[in-house]
């Protein structure tokens, strides 16, 4: 598919020369982690959109709906699609307004400079794991349109998607995202209506999908906590990602982050809803499919001409490309603000975007060598996905949003978090172990949340 490498080829040309072009403007630490705190309501609601919309919410979305029915779409699009809206009210303009530079700030200001460092090493991991799996499918959509084999094309794929990135940063991120966003909207709407016209129109295929697919909680056999479990992933694992918090706290204002995100959550949702629509006509789609996952893509080769399938492929590569720089930014912004600028706290702007810069390569490299060498890679990110995640959750909440507790709380919250859910996910074999985690870090923040008053008083108060 010679035609499909090529259009590849241009579209990848144009993201590159973008990021070139960026990097001339960037002349401090805030430039480059956060846009110069310019962002405005289309860009950073496109960015929040685009950061969000992966590979995974067109292909996993209508995989997981074709086999499970409504039901199977409790994580993507909805749950996600419930992050953000939650995100938008409750969190956007409280965080904007404690201005910080990145999200790991608040760990410190909040609670200690320790706590900082520890709830970094918590975040960072899933930020690598996930641009590798972004990496690994990059090459996966290169390797299948050309004769490239799979090594070389995630060789090709990680060598550009870290270019881009390191030269221009977040507004380059936001930028491309725009433009990438637009290649997502185009590609997923040529592909409903090819399919709807090929099966009597859009009311027609919606007419198609069986009653009993369209119940949202009709996971067979699944308890309440299961349900809770099902969407607490999604909903509080997520919403304090580091790939989202940068582009609120790159916004001009609070108003200007909270309405992004919200408009970001709309798009995502209405977006979302095209996978969905074909994930349950799918049964009668393609009848049988052993592998779920692949209905969208068998579609678009049965119903997509070479031209429009070189556009059906860009909306996936930029499905993948705005997801993949946005998680190398993350790592990198954590560990050269937060763990590497402390240690020199002389170094000039420019020393510190070099820093950013560095880490965002070094980043990039480890996830190219974990895309490379796994084969689990999809299986590593839904790990990672939760690792960490129940404590940062808590911890998070209460920095923004109450004076109780303190360093030993947030420590206490952190190390159960992670804790608890190793054990229930990997020996005891628990069935919900992300909430349980969630409440043994809730718990063990509030029981030690007198230490911290016990600390004040001791103090403030003179010993007589």
């Amino acid at each position: 598919m010679q035609p499909v490498l090529i259009g590849i080829l241009a579209y990848l040309a144009v993201q590159f020369a973008i990021g070139v072009l960026v990097s001339r403007r960037i002349a401090s630490e805030s430039d480059y982690l956060l846009a110069g705190r310019r962002l405005g309501v289309a860009l950073a609601a496109f960015s929040i959109f685009a950061t969000w919309f992966g590979a995974e919410t067109v292909v996993g979305a209508a995989g997981a709906i074709y086999s499970d029915g409504l039901s199977g779409g409790s994580a993507d699009p909805f749950g996600y699609g419930l992050c953000l809206l939650v995100l938008g009210i409750v969190v956007a303009a409280p965080l904007w307004r404690r201005r910080y530079t990145t999200f790991g700030d608040l760990f410190r200001e909040r609670y200690s400079p320790g706590v900082e460092r520890l709830a970094v090493l918590l975040m960072v991991p899933t930020s690598v794991l996930w641009a590798a799996a972004q990496i690994r499918a990059f090459g996966q959509v290169v390797s299948a349109s050309s004769d490239l084999t799979l090594s070389v094309a995630i060789t090709a794929a990680a060598v550009f998607v870290i270019g881009y990135t390191v030269a221009g940063g977040l507004l380059a991120d936001v930028i491309t995202d725009f433009v990438q966003s637009i290649g997502v909207v185009v590609g997923l709407v040529i592909l409903f209506v090819a399919v709807s016209a090929a099966h009597g129109g859009a009311a027609d295929l919606v007419a198609s999908i069986d009653a009993e697919r369209l119940a949202p909680f009709s996971t067979a056999g699944a308890t309440p906590l299961e349900i809770v479990e099902a969407w607490a992933v999604p909903v509080c694992g997520s919403l304090l990602a580091v790939e989202l918090l940068s582009r609120i706290l790159g916004c001009r204002s609070a108003a200007t982050a909270r309405n992004a995100t919200l408009l970001g959550a709309g798009l995502y949702l209405t977006l979302g809803l095209i996978p969905v629509a074909i994930g349950l006509a799918g049964p009668e789609l393609m009848p049988g499919l052993e592998e779920p996952e692949q209905l969208v893509a068998l579609l678009a080769q049965e119903h997509l001409s070479t031209l429009l399938y070189v556009l059906f492929a860009g909306a996936l590569i930029s499905a993948i490309l705005s997801t993949v720089d946005s998680c190398l930014l993350a790592a990198a912004s954590l560990v050269s603000h937060n763990l590497v600028v402390p240690l020199k706290p002389t170094l000039t702007e420019r020393q510190k975007v070099a820093a950013a810069r560095v880490g965002v390569a070094a980043f990039g490299i480890a996830a190219y060598a974990i895309a490379l060498y796994s084969e689990g890679i999809y299986e590593l990110v839904a790990t990672a996905s939760a690792f960490g995640s129940a404590g940062i959750f808590v911890v998070g909440m209460f920095g923004l949003f109450s004076r109780v507790g303190g360093a030993a709380s947030a420590y206490a919250a952190l190390v159960a978090g992670v804790a608890v859910w190793a054990a229930g996910e990997y020996w005891l074999e628990w069935h919900t172990p992300y909430i349980t985690a969630v409440a043994a870090a809730l718990g063990a923040y509030l029981l030690a949340a007198p230490l911290a008053r016990r600390q004040f008083l001791t103090e403030r108060l003179p010993l007589s």
